[in-house]
């Protein structure tokens, strides 16, 4: 089936009772067994629930993988991919994540005797010279938030001559642009909190896998640790991925104006986008991905000034997240990426002045006039 078929039937068939078109929520804690070892298949909802399997069978379908695991967030499915690693094992991480997944790394599961180490991944060459031996290889591509673009296939190449496993998060591209399983990844990671879901009204995280050991371990994982998705939060990212095809474009041919936009203005000192043709990694995500997304950084030189901006604009929403059908906008050393120290954030070249904006649906010219308004403050 093409894509856009797969983000509306994917995991989901008619209600067998009914027929009711829509995956039902299946808002049960339990299920009635006929006698002792005799049941339906189900016997608690933190191991099995339909909704939530539905989604599984959806997500895993639209990454190309044989399966998938949802999880209350997208840091829970995090913890439980990290899981596949060992005490005195070591990761490798790309030196520009999420705040949230450093956190998670160097804050608490660094206290189980995990080694992490944090590595530029934009340059494959240079990065297979200096990462020495690792279990697992996380990589955010583009990152968090500047965009940087690292080349999956090289890095799969790496990882697989280690016999390492090579873990994407895939949250910022979505599907509909890129899928690394296709390009050697091992494992897929998402918040189904931005572009799965797509209306900002669910919080959930979502695994896929192609090898049977890792689906082995993590469903285990799941049930044993207990960070389930919801069955509502299951049925609200389906209801988000029927229209991801239709979605989709839409950002990305605004993030595209308000780049281009964003770029025309003197106080604007520098845009962080893979969509222009002097990004540094854009010709591996011309290779690697079908588009170039609808997140943008750009940075206004001083906190002063981002905050000028911040208070000024109306319709693009100051907040944390992205990916939601309405533009967010924040401020990456307040907010996502707060847990760094500030010579950290310097280091990694996160100013106090730069702002990302995730672009939504709206009228491209309502945004522009936005954004307008804002930096005339500035």
């Amino acid at each position: 089936m093409s894509f856009a078929t797969d983000c509306i039937h994917a995991g989901q068939e008619p209600d067998p009772t009914t027929g009711a078109i829509i995956t039902p929520i299946y808002q049960t804690s339990t299920y009635v067994q006929q006698g002792i070892g005799e049941h339906k298949g189900y016997e608690y909802a933190r191991t099995h629930n339909l909704t939530r399997r539905s989604l599984e069978k959806n997500l895993a379908a639209l990454e190309a993988g044989t399966d998938a695991y949802c999880f209350a967030s997208g840091l829970a499915a995090t913890q439980a991919v990290l899981s596949l690693v060992k005490q005195g094992e070591r990761v490798v991480c790309s030196d520009n994540v999420y705040g949230g997944t450093w956190r998670l790394f160097t804050k608490v599961l660094s206290r189980y005797g995990i080694l992490f180490d944090f590595i530029d991944t934009s340059d494959a060459a240079a990065f297979e010279k200096q990462a020495g031996s690792f279990k697992l290889l996380w990589i955010e591509t583009p990152t968090n938030p500047l965009m940087k673009v690292c080349d999956i296939a090289a890095l799969a190449a790496i990882a697989k001559k280690q016999g390492a496993i090579l873990v994407v998060d895939n949250t910022f591209m979505s599907p509909f642009f890129q899928r690394p399983l296709e390009l050697g990844a091992d494992i897929v990671v998402h918040s189904t909190t931005k572009f799965l879901n797509g209306h900002s009204d669910s919080v959930g995280g979502v695994a896929v896998v192609k090898d049977a050991a890792h689906a082995e371990w993590l469903k285990y994982v799941q049930n044993a640790a207990g960070a389930i998705l919801s069955p509502f939060d299951s049925w609200l990212v389906l209801r988000g991925t029927k229209t991801l095809a239709l979605r989709m474009p839409r950002h990305e041919e605004n993030g595209r104006t308000v780049a281009e936009f964003l770029r025309g203005q003197k106080k604007v000192a520098k845009v962080h986008w893979p969509g222009f043709t002097d990004h540094p990694g854009h010709a591996i995500q011309k290779r690697q991905a079908t588009g170039f997304g609808a997140l943008i950084s750009f940075d206004l030189g001083s906190r002063d000034a981002a905050d000028r901006l911040l208070r000024h604009v109306t319709l693009c929403s100051l907040g944390e997240s992205l990916g939601g059908i309405e533009t967010l906008i924040s401020h990456p050393a307040t907010m996502t990426h707060a847990g760094y120290s500030q010579p950290e954030r310097d280091a990694l070249g996160i100013g106090d002045g730069l702002v990302r904006i995730s672009v939504g649906c709206e009228d491209a010219d309502d945004l522009l006039a936005d954004l307008g308004r804002g930096l005339a403050a500035v």
